[in-house]
């Protein structure tokens, strides 16, 4: 009788899990895009030379893309022979498919760059030139496939597609850029186009998108070269807008103010949005319905445009360009109140303390309080070749940090 409880028991453990994993969205920096890490129990401060390497995932092609996981592995891509290769790995790092996606960009700064999603049984890729991909999770066989610049007019960016496919119900958004098909949302299961707008007609602004859920409606926000937009998700209505105006219209074009790379912080009724080659560091005020939104404040010392920025309480905190530093700043009032000197670079939060990966090599761990930083501990990552850009991931007490075709795992348990 105990056996047959016990054979009962793990049944229903077993199809709670499957039916968690089957709702559950795994995507770019985590649920809600936010940088945010649910772990606890960490080292609060690391040996001189760092945390133990506890793994080495190597041959994962050139690129900036960082790992996604879900309860069973991740997913990671990379450029091999100007090739985009999805890879699946189960948690010990042993390979279960790779699945060649299409050509990867390899002019600026070459490699993969687009983060995937996953969704219960299907994964959401995209490439640099602009192809979106749904993939079978368990064998990594295409299901549907998108070429957005034939497909949908698409007009490629400076930099390649840059963005991480979004996902709300039945739907996959994408900003192919371009005249007529600027913003679309697509049937997530087949492909088909269930709305598209003209936005401002401009190429995609590397952005990996934002969904806010109010009572009213549900809102993507994404940036176009000089704008950045809410639309909302059901019927593609553009509700508003907010232009990027540090250049002129005159002085507009490809690389000039044009690449906003964060993905915007929503919290009770505000937008904070960071993007150090537009307006910087911006306070929205939105209308509770989500229709409007009024500008509260910005500050251009807070100019992140591709690291990611993290809020804790009343304070945000990111890795600045124009002076390269890590700084904070009140959500409030838009000033800000703390710096360390360092590199600009990528951020992420996790029990209490600050991740950062700077783009001299180092992944540093921080303490924060009220806005005031302190570093802790440091160490220099030696694997990889070229630009640090990779955000850092946790994942059950596991910091893992890419650069270029090696992938790499510490030990942060605090055991």
């Amino acid at each position: 009788m105990k056996k047959l409880i016990l054979l009962l028991w793990s049944a229903l453990l077993f199809s709670t899990c499957a039916s968690q994993d089957k709702n559950s969205i795994y995507e770019f920096r985590n649920s809600g895009r936010t940088g945010i890490y649910q772990e606890s129990n960490l080292l609060k401060t690391w040996p001189a030379e760092g945390p133990k390497e506890i793994m080495v995932v190597e041959n994962i092609g050139n690129g900036y893309v960082s790992p996604v996981f879900t309860n069973d592995g991740f997913f990671i891509s990379g450029e091999i022979d100007s090739m985009c290769i999805l890879f699946s790995f189960n948690l010990n790092g042993e390979k279960q498919w790779q699945t060649t996606l299409g050509k990867e960009w390899l002019m600026q700064y070459p490699g993969s760059r687009c983060t995937p999603t996953i969704v219960g049984d299907l994964v959401y890729a995209g490439t640099g030139f602009g192809n979106l991909y749904c993939l079978n999770r368990k064998n990594g066989k295409i299901v549907w496939s998108k070429d957005l610049a034939k497909d949908f007019n698409g007009v490629l960016p400076m930099h390649g597609y840059s963005e991480a496919p979004l996902i709300e119900g039945d739907k996959v958004f994408w900003t192919p850029g371009g005249k007529l098909y600027n913003v679309v949302a697509l049937n997530r299961f087949n492909g088909n186009l269930i709305w598209s707008n003209k936005g401002f007609g401009e190429a995609s602004g590397y952005n990996p998108g934002k969904l806010i859920i109010l009572p009213a409606r549900n809102i993507l926000v994404t940036f176009s070269m000089y704008h950045m937009m809410g639309f909302d998700t059901k019927t593609g209505q553009l509700l508003w807008s907010h232009e990027q105006t540090n250049y002129p219209v005159e002085k507009r074009g490809p690389g000039y103010g044009d690449t906003h790379s964060n993905a915007v912080i929503y919290e009770n009724g505000v937008i904070w949005y960071v993007e150090g080659d537009g307006n910087c560091s911006v306070r929205l005020n939105m209308s509770p319905d989500g229709s409007k939104i009024t500008e509260a404040w910005r500050n251009k010392g807070f100019d992140s445009f591709m690291g990611g920025v993290v809020k804790s309480g009343n304070y945000l905190y990111c890795g600045a360009v124009a002076k390269p530093q890590l700084v904070s700043l009140d959500a409030t009032t838009g000033q800000l109140v703390d710096s360390l000197k360092t590199a600009s670079g990528a951020i992420i939060m996790a029990d209490n303390m600050l991740y950062y990966y700077n783009q001299k090599g180092e992944l540093m761990l921080l303490s924060f309080n009220q806005g005031k930083m302190q570093m802790v501990s440091s160490f220099r990552v030696k694997k990889g070749t070229l630009q640090h850009f990779s955000h850092p991931v946790i994942n059950n007490g596991v910091l893992w940090q890419r650069h270029g075709k090696v992938l790499m795992a510490y030990d942060i348990r605090n055991k």
